[in-house]
């Protein structure tokens, strides 16, 4: 109907960009993403020509489901961004994050490289590289570079086409690389509190204050749902005894990262102290599809056989 505020707007993708970045502004992830989705609609069936406006509306629209903790359609939509502009800097920093919240961090690391390779000055993922060495050599040991997916190389045309002012595009209306993405930018420090948050709380873990781990944990979701802040927490409330939240954190958790195995793992726990025995045995045995030798799981599974 013609009443429709944004009925004009349906003849022109960068239109509905901008719309997508005004809603991105406002902290209405899922409007943005709508606008951005309305927006590759169309270009779809312009084909090739528009590959680097494509590219830019599905990194906006990837930015928008890192916000919603939703990180594999994040994932998804970087990887097709980078098909279309490859070695993209935005795409790579955010699909790394998304990696990062599903606990991927050899893939992430692999993105963060890649960006130094392209930009040796992007801080960002610096960082990102330093968090990822320390986590691999938590989780693979001292030979973690060993089990690393390949890092590709980046090409010079690439290493320099990203210094290129965006006023020097050849384009007399060129598609913002920078523009719509300063917003989400916002994101990476959003992000950023978040993680120093959630690591506060694992100190606080270590030294057995689960109340204030909760606090610090808490105050981290706010900023950004990502699915080992969750088990952290489930962890502390199993710990409190509080099985009822456990179950929960464990569950929103499993909305983000579906085969999670601490996730499924900690839910059974509180769940079998809640004398739910039935959804314990249910969540162990899909843990073992995954994990077929976690013993830890194995020997639950023997005392929910007892119970």
């Amino acid at each position: 109907s013609p009443s429709r505020p944004d009925a004009d707007m349906a003849a022109s993708p960068g239109s509905l960009r901008r719309a997508g970045n005004e809603e991105f502004r406002r902290g209405q992830y899922g409007a943005a993403a709508a606008h951005y989705t309305r927006a590759l609609a169309l270009l779809e069936v312009a084909g090739e020509a528009v590959a680097e406006e494509r590219s830019v509306l599905l990194a906006n629209r990837a930015a928008c489901h890192l916000k919603d903790g939703a990180c594999r359609l994040c994932v998804a939509d970087c990887s097709k961004a980078l098909e279309l502009v490859p070695f993209s800097i935005k795409p790579l920093l955010r699909r790394a994050a998304a990696y990062e919240a599903l606990e991927g961090y050899q893939q992430a690391y692999v993105d963060y490289k890649t960006v130094l390779q392209v930009d040796c000055t992007v801080q960002a993922a610096h960082d990102g590289v330093n968090r990822m060495t320390k986590a691999l050599l938590e989780k693979d040991g001292t030979n973690w570079r060993q089990k690393l997916p390949p890092i590709p190389t980046v090409p010079v045309s690439a290493q320099t086409r990203w210094n290129v002012p965006s006023d020097a595009a050849p384009r007399a209306n060129p598609p913002p690389v920078a523009a719509p993405q300063g917003q989400p930018d916002q994101i990476a420090a959003g992000t950023e509190r978040a993680r120093t948050l959630k690591e506060e709380g694992n100190e606080l873990v270590k030294k057995g204050n689960h109340k204030k781990a909760v606090e610090k944990y808490s105050e981290s979701l706010q900023l950004n749902q990502e699915c080992a802040t969750y088990t952290n927490r489930a962890l502390c409330y199993l710990t409190l005894k509080q099985y009822k939240e456990a179950v929960q954190d464990c569950t929103e958790a499993l909305k983000l990262d579906p085969k999670n195995v601490k996730a499924l793992y900690r839910r059974a726990q509180a769940l079998r102290e809640l004398k739910d025995y039935k959804s314990s045995i249910v969540d162990i045995k899909s843990l073992l599809k995954t994990e077929p030798k976690n013993t830890a799981a194995l020997r639950l599974l023997q005392e929910l056989n007892r119970a």
